[in-house]
């Protein structure tokens, strides 16, 4: 199963409606790993030395970050970007299918955009 990482902007309903769907899912806030406010390229850095893909609702400046470090040869366990227009319910069901169904480093180096088409 995928680790993920909650980016301080997404949204808590879908944090809460995932671990009360899969209550042993692997998902840690960036807020409780101490990284309040902190810029995009160190959420990512430390998503990358935790082997969490990061789940987050920013799409104008997370991919830019997550090229710069895929072309800098740096790990990066993957993104998956929700719309912030995308129902919180299927929101949650289509990343519960991606962290139950995808392989370790299945999304390394990449940026899925939900919802999934």
């Amino acid at each position: 199963m995928l680790r993920l990482a909650a980016d301080e902007n997404l949204n808590n309903d879908i944090l809460r409606g995932l671990r009360r769907r899969n209550p042993v899912l692997d998902i840690e806030r960036v807020q409780d790993a101490g990284l309040s406010g902190k810029d995009d390229p160190t959420v990512l850095a430390w998503a990358a030395r935790e082997g969490r893909v990061l789940v987050t609702h920013d799409a104008a400046t997370i991919p830019v970050y997550v090229a710069e470090r895929v072309m800098a040869g740096q790990p990066m366990p993957g993104v998956f970007e929700v719309r912030r227009s995308l129902p919180v319910s299927q929101a949650i069901e289509e990343l519960l299918l991606l962290v139950e169904c995808s392989q370790e480093g299945e999304w390394e180096g990449r940026v899925l955009y939900l919802p999934l088409r």
